[in-house]
């Protein structure tokens, strides 16, 4: 027989809401979003020995002045949607430093090497640091970030904004917050979920996650 799951209990153990908790237990999903507001969004999925990641592009619509959120495992089809819509690739942000969002890093680079890498990886040559309080202009979108270590000591949330026609924030999480769940604490689950709390939850109601 089944056994029936106490959700109340379960929910005092891990210092989560326990009416969400079932409710995500029993296949809550985020409502959907009409993502044509942000017209200068792009993403890609890729797949390597059973491992899927997702990656980012964004572009300014005037300037075409573009920034790549990630890599993913595979440059080919970010290199031809840069190429599609005649952008010039000035940034490359990393949310953290695990293989599987930097893996085409070196690809992208070759055919951009003007392009400037950005993270919060002590290991990142000092000029390829987020500095607190940052802000980077991409044409007229501005591009902001929040720490959110947890699930790797070098996390990192981007958020892009000054959007036209006033779409919300866009902020790229990384691993840090799924639809429903987070990423494995790897460097400090209790770390981990202070940041999501801190960080992510904190932004407006209508930021596209």
């Amino acid at each position: 027989l089944a056994t029936k799951i106490n959700f109340t209990a379960l929910a005092q153990l891990v210092g989560l809401n326990a009416a969400k908790l079932e409710g995500i237990a029993k296949g809550w999903l985020p409502s959907p979003k009409d993502l044509s507001v942000w017209r200068e969004v792009r993403m890609f999925t890729t797949t390597s020995d059973g491992t899927t990641v997702n990656c980012y592009l964004v572009w300014d619509e005037v300037s075409r002045e573009a920034a790549l959120f990630d890599t993913g495992f595979d440059a080919k089809p970010i290199l031809d949607c840069i190429a599609e819509n005649k952008l010039d690739l000035k940034y490359v942000f990393i949310t953290h430093s695990h293989y599987d969002h930097v893996e085409a890093l070196p690809k992208i680079r070759a055919v951009f090497p003007k392009a400037r890498v950005r993270s919060s990886s002590k290991n990142a040559p000092p000029d390829q640091r987020n500095k607190p309080a940052e802000i980077i202009h991409l044409g007229g979108l501005r591009v902001t970030h929040r720490e959110t270590p947890g699930h790797a000591s070098d996390g990192v949330t981007y958020m892009v904004g000054n959007w036209q026609k006033d779409a919300p924030c866009v902020a790229v999480v990384g691993d840090a917050i799924f639809a429903g769940s987070m990423g494995m604490g790897n460097d400090s689950w209790d770390l981990a979920k202070q940041k999501v709390r801190e960080q992510i939850l904190t932004l407006p109601a209508e930021t596209l996650l």
